[in-house]
C-alpha cells in the first residue's frame, strides 16, 4: 500500500479551492451558478463520506491504545459498540446541510483513506505493536486535519455560491416559478 498521492479530495477539490474558481460567479448564467453549487455540494459529500471512513479507524486505532496502556482486559471487539456509539465521540463539526446526493467513487475514498498508513495493516489492530499503532494514529490524525480543513474549504465554496443565488433571487434577478419549472422537467 502506498500513501496517498494527493491531497483529500485530490484534483476537484483543489480545483474548487483555487480563488478562480468563484471568478465572475456574479456574472455566469443562472444554470451555470446551480452546477457550480451541485459541483461544490458533490465534493462536500465525498470529503464528508472520506471523513467518516478516517474517524471510524481512528477512533478504533486510539480506543486499542488507550486499552492497552489502561491495560483494560476487555477485547477490542468487546469496546467496538462504545467505539461506535456517538458517546465515544466528540461533538460534531458539521455544518448539518442536507445532501441530496451521494458520494461518487466510495472505493476511491477507502482507497485514499488506508493509504495514510502505509505498511501498516488495519485489518487486525490488536495485533499491531504500539510503535505501529502510534505510527497509524499520527498519521490518521494528520488526515483528518487536512481533511476537515479542505471541507471547510468547500462549504466556503458552497456558502458563497448559495449567497449569489439568494441575492439573485432577492434582487429579483432570478425567478422562482422558472426554477421550480426547471427541476420538474429534469426531476
Amino acid at each position: 500500500m502506498t500513501a496517498p498521492t494527493s491531497a483529500a479530495g485530490g484534483a476537484g477539490v483543489d480545483e474548487l479551492l483555487d480563488p478562480s474558481f468563484l471568478a465572475g460567479v456574479e456574472d455566469l448564467p443562472m444554470a451555470d451558478v446551480r452546477a457550480l453549487r451541485h459541483r461544490a455540494e458533490q465534493e462536500e459529500v465525498n470529503l464528508s463520506f472520506t471523513r467518516r471512513l478516517l474517524q471510524g479507524r481512528l477512533d478504533i486505532v486510539r480506543r486499542e491504545l488507550q486499552r492497552r496502556a489502561e491495560h483494560d482486559g476487555r477485547s477490542l471487539v468487546d469496546l467496538l459498540p462504545e467505539i461506535l456509539s456517538e458517546k465515544g465521540r466528540g461533538p460534531a463539526h458539521g455544518l448539518g446541510r442536507h445532501q441530496t446526493v451521494q458520494p461518487t467513487s466510495p472505493e476511491q475514498f477507502e482507497t485514499w483513506v488506508n493509504g495514510l498508513t502505509p505498511g501498516v495493516d488495519l485489518s487486525d489492530v490488536p495485533s499491531l505493536p504500539d510503535a505501529g499503532l502510534e505510527q497509524a494514529a499520527r498519521a490518521l490524525g494528520a488526515g483528518e486535519r487536512s481533511l476537515s480543513e479542505r471541507r471547510r474549504g468547500v462549504q466556503q465554496v458552497m456558502d458563497t455560491v448559495a449567497g449569489e443565488l439568494a441575492r439573485r433571487y432577492r434582487d429579483g434577478l432570478a425567478d422562482v416559478a422558472q426554477l421550480l419549472a426547471d427541476e420538474s422537467r429534469h426531476g
